[in-house]
């Protein structure tokens, strides 16, 4: 087979050009020898590539322009102008432009995914507030993708080296948090869980740890009733059904615990619970990652980072992580794929019976 073929083409939406996200796709794709595990294609524009490679004085940094992600070639950072706008860039500002193109870009990479020209996504950080200026009508990445991938809802996770952390609620305020937690919410977030854990990480038996809401998990009622009355009926439910989900857990002491590596993934009740422990534990090399949908796609654990865009001290290991898990779970989806796709015929007794009989006697 032609290894060209074989190579994972990685899209790469370039985020806000105002914040760090250009920067930390330089500095990920600096090193060329990387270039022999895939073909990387930024959504973006040579100008918004070339302003920020000199910004940050990584004059080495090299790249080509493709009309096209069929154009991209290997060995070779490939870049598609989807604009061809004179900017000016407000290096550190948020504001409508930097959401503008960021939206651009976002909208012609899932297009091009859609349309299989493309493996997988990694997309650079946004600002909510300015895309959304620009029209961007989702809470984030995670809601937009599901939405265009027909999807009632994704479960948004949190991958580090050895840690995964998945979220019942994503980006909604804390003061909503309890009435999105019902019992059929939590239930169906831990089976998505245990499903990617399965599919996406090759886990055959994941044991999920489930944390509580309130504090010291409620304390038997004491402090909070969600935890006997919505939490612990959906474990226990998922627990019978056969899936090794176990809690609820104080959440306040549970990532600083020696219960941590007794569980292969972390489900939390809401955002802040979840990522405070979550990148306190795994900083600058989390990855956020959008499971429960047909596509694969990441994101670095970090934001637009303003007050240090073009500064040239934004660390790129994020980012970096995040094409490769991207590339890991494409390959492991194609993998199950491929070795379920024509699965042994069981073998009829009467069949079997039929055939000579090699034995030491003959």
């Amino acid at each position: 087979m032609d290894k060209d073929k074989t190579l994972v083409r990685v899209g790469i939406s370039i985020g806000d050009i105002n914040g760090i996200g250009p920067e930390v796709i330089i500095k990920a794709l600096a090193d060329n020898r990387i270039l022999v595990d895939f073909i990387p294609i930024i959504y973006g524009s040579t100008r918004a590539i070339s302003y920020h490679k000199k910004l940050i004085k990584e004059e080495e940094f090299a790249y080509q322009s493709c009309k096209t992600a069929e154009e991209a070639l290997p060995n070779k950072v490939n870049v598609i102008n989807v604009w061809n706008d004179e900017i000016r860039f407000e290096i550190g500002q948020m504001n409508e432009t930097g959401g503008k193109y960021a939206f651009a870009s976002l909208e012609r990479a899932t297009k091009d995914l859609a349309e299989n020209k493309i493996d997988v996504l990694v997309t650079a950080p946004i600002s909510k507030e300015a895309i959304g200026k620009a029209g961007f009508n989702f809470p984030g990445h995670t809601e937009y993708l599901a939405h265009l991938s027909n999807v009632d809802e994704a479960l948004m996770m949190m991958v580090g080296e050895k840690l995964r952390v998945a979220l019942v609620t994503s980006h909604i305020a804390i003061k909503d948090v309890p009435l999105a937690l019902t019992k059929e919410a939590i239930s169906r977030k831990i089976k998505a869980f245990d499903s990617s854990l399965k599919k996406d990480f090759g886990i055959i038996r994941p044991r999920i740890a489930i944390l509580g809401l309130n504090p010291h998990a409620g304390e038997n009622g004491k402090l909070g009733k969600e935890e006997e009355e919505v939490i612990l009926p959906a474990i226990q439910e998922n627990f019978d059904a056969g899936l090794l989900a176990f809690g609820p857990y104080p959440a306040d002491g549970f990532f600083g615990s020696s219960l941590l590596g007794q569980f292969d993934g972390v489900l939390a009740m809401y955002h802040d619970q979840g990522l405070t422990g979550f990148k306190a534990l795994t900083f600058d090399e989390g990855v956020n990652y959008t499971a429960g949908l047909p596509i694969v796609r990441t994101s670095p654990d970090h934001g637009t980072a303003f007050d240090i865009a073009g500064k040239g001290i934004a660390s790129s290991q994020s980012m970096r992580s995040a094409i490769y898990l991207a590339i890991d779970i494409y390959k492991k989806r194609r993998f199950i794929k491929e070795i379920n796709a024509n699965p042994l015929q069981e073998q009829k007794v009467n069949e079997f019976k039929k055939r000579p009989n090699y034995s030491s006697k003959d």
